[in-house]
């Protein structure tokens, strides 16, 4: 437990959190949205702080993040907690794990210099914060990512995007690249699915990728909800009018969590998505959660495969100092060692 960060006092010994666009009022004796930010007595902490419930080496592509020095290791970690409740969430027995269980909290303790020798160790090329929202980690992660970034490690978030610009403002001279999920496009569909709005979201993605931070942005594309041909077009157009260079993930439900009777993506819809990105002037568009399917690179110059996957695996990588070897044109991503 340590003195959260980014939050102010106010009557009472209530406390105004400022972490993410929720921007809570915590009474004292009480939590955050996220379950892991307690009030004690007018003093906000971080509890899950040092707490690591989840630690795996992953192939960047799982993250998914495609243009991002494809075919490296990611050591990746996770804590307990999460600022949305997203009805379909795969992770939500450790992202609602405080909510499910009256407030309990788990996590093995670790420290930061340990991380980023077992990175080291294990030959990944970056650490990922991951599997729940890294953003109610803040204080702990600021402390893992400037030791990784003295290592020569890069810094990689997986995030819902749902943070604040004071956030922001920490994080990104420690950032080198984040896939930033994109839900959907409408309010509507974030208050009932997701618990949140859209346009911070928004805003997250817009600044991370005018900061020099490598973004790709994943949509999972859920029947009935979110796959009408209007949502899927103002989806892309959100992200193209932002940089048509953003890569764009389109990916497949399964049925999860409070979502278990809703039935599976069909494959065809991620296909329509494709096109309609395609359409709209995205460079790169991907499908997610359909092994061995429409997971190639193409240069978006003369559409030669410069980059074949399997699966979350790089098989063939033709990228010669991230340029295309058919017709020489630049590919957009971080291809070279820092």
């Amino acid at each position: 437990m340590k003195e959260a960060t980014l939050y102010d006092r106010g009557r009472d010994n209530s406390v105004h959190c400022r972490l993410c666009a929720h921007e809570c009022t915590i009474a004292p004796g009480s939590r955050g949205l996220c379950g892991v930010r307690e009030n004690d007595g007018g003093t906000l902490y971080a509890l899950t702080y040092g707490r690591l419930v989840a630690r795996d080496i992953d192939p960047i592509e799982k993250k998914p993040m495609f243009h991002f020095y494809p075919g490296s290791r990611a050591y990746s970690i996770a804590t307990v907690g999460c600022n949305f409740t997203c009805q379909n969430c795969q992770n939500h027995f450790i992202s609602q794990y405080p909510h499910q269980h009256d407030g309990r909290l788990v996590g093995d303790a670790a420290e930061p210099d340990e991380i980023v020798q077992e990175a080291i160790r294990t030959g990944c090329r970056s650490i990922a914060y991951t599997y729940t929202e890294p953003t109610i980690a803040l204080e702990f992660y600021l402390e893992v990512m400037r030791r990784a970034r003295a290592a020569d490690l890069a810094n990689v978030w997986v995030s819902n995007g749902y943070f604040s610009h004071d956030t922001a403002d920490a994080l990104l001279p420690w950032l080198d690249g984040i896939n930033i999920d994109l839900k959907g496009i409408s309010d509507e569909f974030y208050h009932r699915v997701v618990g949140g709005n859209v346009r911070p979201v928004l805003d997250s993605i817009e600044r991370v990728h005018e900061e020099g931070v490598w973004v790709e942005v994943t949509t999972l594309v859920i029947a009935e909800l979110n796959d009408s041909n209007d949502e899927l077009r103002w989806t892309a157009e959100a992200i193209a009018g932002i940089s048509t260079s953003i890569p764009w993930h389109v990916s497949r439900f399964f049925p999860a969590f409070r979502m278990i009777q809703h039935a599976p993506t069909p494959v065809e819809t991620l296909e329509r998505a494709r096109r309609i990105g395609l359409d709209v002037g995205l460079h790169y568009v991907y499908l997610g959660n359909v092994p061995d399917e429409g997971e190639e690179t193409h240069c978006p110059s003369c559409g030669a495969v410069v980059i074949r996957r399997r699966g979350y695996f790089v098989w063939e990588n033709r990228l010669t100092g991230g340029t295309c070897p058919s017709c020489g044109a630049p590919v957009d991503g971080v291809w070279d060692a820092a």
